[in-house]
């Protein structure tokens, strides 16, 4: 099913259920696959690039947020700059420099739009690599959050539950995807169950009631769209 809310923005992916970014984009050979799935100010577009291929280095007036999901990916730009990303690793580009990406084995890659004007959190700095789960500890007892980058239609979050804590039942303001980063958890999502572990995705359309269990200690990403 695909979600489509009030004002006609919607987010292109199935609905109430677990799945896997990597499983549903798998590569083809020799070739470059993308899926916008959703277009605007903050395009959230799905990337398979198959063993051997390039997108070559264009100028962007934004930031590319990549989230690499499977395999291995180098972005690469001007005065020999190349940086080299496995799954689990992020990236946020340059912005007003030429900016490439090219894998030898194959990639399939998440890459949100960050405007410049947005609000993005000093921990991050552009152009280096990092882990999105290693951003927060997890403390005992407690649910530790972090605000990655937001403006007033998109927020990106980083949570980390220890066990047994969660989040009641609530509705969101928009539709979101969670990204499961570590460990494991419980998505209540319409009365039903679902266990999520790394590696594995989710979407809740707007209004949806869902709730988040951390049966184990358990990491995740959170793109809220408030279009």
């Amino acid at each position: 099913s695909v979600g489509e809310s009030l004002n006609g923005y919607y987010l292109k992916e199935k609905i109430g259920e677990v799945f896997s970014i990597a499983k549903d984009n798998q590569m083809v050979e020799g070739c470059t696959i993308s899926k916008a799935i959703q277009e605007g100010r903050n395009s959230i577009i799905y990337f398979s690039l198959a063993a051997g291929t390039d997108i070559s280095a264009e100028v962007f007036p934004y930031h590319k947020l990549i989230l690499v999901a499977e395999g291995s990916l180098e972005v690469y730009g001007d005065n020999h700059y190349v940086r080299t990303l496995t799954a689990g690793d992020s990236i946020v580009t340059l912005t007003d420099t030429p900016m490439g990406m090219r894998t030898t084995s194959g990639a399939i890659y998440t890459e949100i739009e960050i405007q410049k004007e947005d609000i993005m959190n000093n921990v991050i700095k552009a152009g280096e690599v990092f882990k999105l789960a290693e951003l927060i500890p997890y403390q005992d007892g407690k649910i530790v959050n972090i605000d990655v980058a937001h403006n007033d239609k998109m927020k990106f979050v980083m949570m980390a539950f220890d066990k047994g804590t969660g989040l009641s039942e609530h509705s969101a303001p928009g539709e979101a995807i969670i990204f499961a980063l570590d460990g494991e958890g419980v998505i209540g999502y319409e009365g039903e169950d679902h266990l999520i572990k790394a590696g594995e995705n989710f979407h809740f359309a707007k209004g949806g009631l869902h709730s988040v269990k951390a049966t184990e200690k358990f990491k995740m990403a959170l793109l809220l769209t408030l279009e």
